[in-house]
């Protein structure tokens, strides 16, 4: 790179996702240490009061309601950015969701809506914040997961649409950083499970409540990895020791990793009946919490 990334202090971040989970405490995070944030979601009046609370507590935020899955909505994230701040050093697509049911029992249609938010989502905002970060060099950040690299039965079509992000941002940063040579860092995070709301927002096509597996990593030790690598380039950060462990095995021992991952399915499900199946899949159930039920 030709050009060092700056101090957090000194950046404007964009980070989609930002009224819950990863999302919101990256923007915690990241306002404690000076960043001046525009935050983006689907859900208004959660994300309004996200960032009021930030503002009065010093820090320079604002809000762009928007669905990542509509280019325009992206671009007009941007707009926002340099009509508030004039620059954005570094973009984080974290925007995400998930479904729990059987590949064959899920429907096109869900499909389709799950991949338009977690991989047309990224490819939106990465291609948007692009040109700005060439500008003066910055750094983009892609939130994959373990289940890029791994495949987890029950969330079949989550795994693939990480599978794809991965895909996508191993060719870009190919293409950016080492055909072009611009000043860009492109960073994938793969975090393990972290106790997040997304179970509570998933698409449910089982018959009890889902959950994630245990381990789970505390949302803000991603929170951290993303910020780093907003600060330090860095190729792919996995988060989490079992996201480590569980590549390790996918690429040492695959047919083994596909007989372990069968005890994944139990791990998924609750002792309880669904809640709310229809989750956030088409609309915000954000609440402003970073962390997941329990």
């Amino acid at each position: 790179m030709s050009s060092p990334l700056k101090p957090l202090d000194r950046q404007v971040l964009v980070i989609t996702g930002a009224s819950s989970g990863i999302g919101l405490a990256t923007a915690q995070e990241a306002g404690k240490r000076g960043a001046k944030l525009v935050l983006a979601a689907r859900g208004g009046d959660v994300l309004e009061a996200v960032v009021q609370g930030l503002v009065e507590n010093g820090v320079e935020a604002v809000a762009v309601v928007a669905d990542v899955a509509v280019r325009a909505d992206v671009e007009r994230i941007a707009q926002v950015a340099l009509e508030r701040f004039g620059r954005i050093d570094t973009w984080i697509n974290n925007a995400g969701a998930t479904i729990y049911g059987r590949l064959d029992q899920v429907s096109e249609e869900d499909s389709r809506r799950l991949f338009d938010i977690n991989f047309w989502g990224m490819v939106h905002g990465s291609l948007v914040a692009l040109p700005h970060l060439k500008r003066q060099g910055g750094a983009l950040v892609n939130l994959g997961s373990e289940a890029s690299e791994v495949a987890i039965p029950l969330q079949g079509m989550y795994s693939a649409s990480k599978h794809a992000v991965k895909g996508f941002t191993d060719a870009l940063r190919i293409e950016v950083e080492h055909m072009e040579g611009a000043p860009v860092s492109i960073t994938l995070v793969e975090p393990t499970a972290a106790d997040t709301p997304l179970p509570q927002h998933a698409r449910n096509y089982m018959d009890c409540e889902p959950k994630l597996p245990s381990p789970q990593v505390d949302p803000h030790q991603v929170a951290a990895a993303i910020l780093q690598a907003a600060v330090v380039p860095a190729r792919t950060v996995r988060v989490g020791l079992m996201a480590g462990l569980d590549i390790m095995v996918e690429r040492v021992a695959p047919a083994l990793a596909d007989r372990l991952a069968v005890f994944q399915a139990p791990r998924q499900q609750q002792d309880e009946p669904a809640r709310n199946p229809d989750g956030a899949l088409y609309g915000s159930r954000a609440a402003g919490r970073i962390y997941g039920r329990g």
